[in-house]
């Protein structure tokens, strides 16, 4: 572990398909594209047919010459309640201006009445449909991502230990695709849904007073699997509203499952803040964008996808 000053950096390395035409890329590199529902139909579970029923992603394509092949599946924050632009929007201008392919995930909420396992469904159908349609997006299907903040870093966290490798004989060639996320990436995560939990996201996503075996089943630090994917994870040690513990604990079972992942820990800042600015200022961001962008680089997700590519040690 590491103290840098100002900043406190504690950094532990372990080593039926869419009709296309539902889908136009952005017209200016960087801006959303169509978005378009997660199934053709009616979502499992769905509760009505109005806009908060239907999950949904929103793509945003980097330029052709600066595409690297890699995607990121985001998960904006919101306690479960709401979804915040700045962790969606936000995060596919600054991942696409870096050549990565973005999708911001609209899943369904608690507030929409909604509880698990629906919003895990969600997410991971985000990352069989990425996978499912990887060629035509001139995606490779061994570089998708995710990335989540705060009640988003904890759905890309239960992305990231409850996944499965698909069901070869279903119907829908998506659900034919694996649901495994090959990095993860999360900020200010809430993981917990026991001491150290968020409430608002806890009662959002599970209810008053859930069963013991729901709490343990949906806080993340208890589901980590030795298959799960590397991750990073950042955070500030003054977050008043998700604690730090969230964050810690995670880490912790993430190294004794031998998960590689990396952690920073940064003395102060309000939780939320997301890249600290909403103008999408390259020069305002802040420094964990910087470490996320050399992790990601480290991971494989800035090359070239083609066959003579090589991944950075």
């Amino acid at each position: 572990m590491k103290i840098l000053l100002p900043i406190f950096l504690a950094t532990v390395l372990g080593t039926t398909a869419l009709a296309q035409e539902n889908v136009h890329p952005a017209a200016i590199p960087g801006e959303p594209g169509q978005s378009f529902p997660l199934w053709s139909g009616e979502a499992p579970g769905a509760l009505g047919k109005t806009d908060k029923d239907i999950p949904t992603l929103t793509p945003f394509f980097p330029t052709p010459d600066s595409a690297t092949g890699a995607a990121m599946v985001i998960c904006p924050g919101g306690g479960y309640a709401g979804l915040a632009a700045h962790e969606g929007e936000g995060y596919a201008h600054w991942l696409a201006g870096q050549g990565i392919t973005c999708f911001v995930l609209k899943y369904r909420l608690g507030s929409a009445g909604y509880r698990y396992p629906v919003e895990l469904e969600d997410g991971a159908r985000a990352i069989r449909l990425v996978r499912a349609r990887a060629k035509e997006w001139k995606l490779d299907p061994t570089r998708i991502g995710i990335i989540g903040s705060s009640a988003g870093g904890h759905l890309a966290s239960m992305v990231m230990t409850h996944f499965d490798s698909g069901n070869s004989n279903a119907t829908d060639v998506i659900d034919r695709e694996s649901s495994r996320p090959d990095v993860a990436v999360l900020c200010y995560p809430v993981i917990t849904m026991g001491k150290f939990t968020h409430q608002g996201s806890k009662n959002n996503l599970l209810g008053e007073n859930p069963p013991q075996a729901l709490v343990e089943e949906t806080s993340s630090e208890m589901q980590v699997r030795k298959d799960s994917p590397p991750c990073f994870i950042w955070s500030t040690s003054d977050d008043s509203v998700v604690p730090i513990e969230n964050s810690l604990e995670f880490a912790e079972a993430l190294r004794k499952a031998r998960v590689p992942f990396e952690v920073h820990v940064y003395e102060h800042g309000p939780h939320g803040q997301g890249l600290g600015t909403r103008d999408y200022n390259p020069q305002k961001w802040l420094p964990w964008a910087a470490e996320c962008s050399r992790w990601l680089k480290a991971h494989g997700f800035m090359m070239k996808f083609g066959n003579n590519a090589t991944r950075e040690q």
